[in-house]
């Protein structure tokens, strides 16, 4: 069985114009572009480059997203958490359902790790199969320094 080969991805790439949904858009008229990295083989994972000028606006996420900030800054925060300014190197999460109110003082690039989930059922039968091989194998899985529970 022969292993997938490693896809680099550059991040020195065109951006597109990929438009805020005007119904978010609270203030400002941030405009932001994006650029798709890489995209697993079963669609449900893929990675973005995504940029956005000033503004606020509101995001609806439904999927799970991690991001990691490379460039500018931005101030996000949601009906539980208080605003926070991210900033290059800052890494945030955001779960599927989530809905955050961002503000970018002037400029903002990300790189976006997105995941679709999949239904419980499913999700429960792929952890279950994986934690079988880590049991055959006898390899420990990774140990998340947060984890959402459940």
């Amino acid at each position: 069985m022969s292993l997938p080969p490693i896809v680099y991805c550059p991040t020195d790439v065109s951006l597109k114009s990929a438009p805020i949904n005007p119904g978010w858009v609270r203030a400002g008229a941030p405009e932001a572009r994006n650029a798709l990295l890489a995209r697993s083989s079963d669609g449900t994972a893929s990675t973005l480059l995504w940029d956005c000028t000033a503004g606020e606006f509101e995001w609806h996420y439904d999927i799970d997203e991690t991001l990691y900030f490379l460039d500018g800054a931005a101030i996000i925060g949601d009906a539980t958490n208080p605003p926070r300014r991210y900033a290059a190197g800052d890494v945030l999460f955001l779960p599927k359902g989530s809905v955050a109110q961002w503000r970018v003082e002037s400029y903002v690039k990300k790189l976006a790790f997105c995941h679709r989930t999949l239904p419980k059922p499913v999700g429960l039968a792929v952890r279950g199969a994986a934690f079988a091989k880590r049991l055959l194998t006898g390899r420990a899985a990774p140990t998340p320094a947060f984890s959402l529970g459940g």
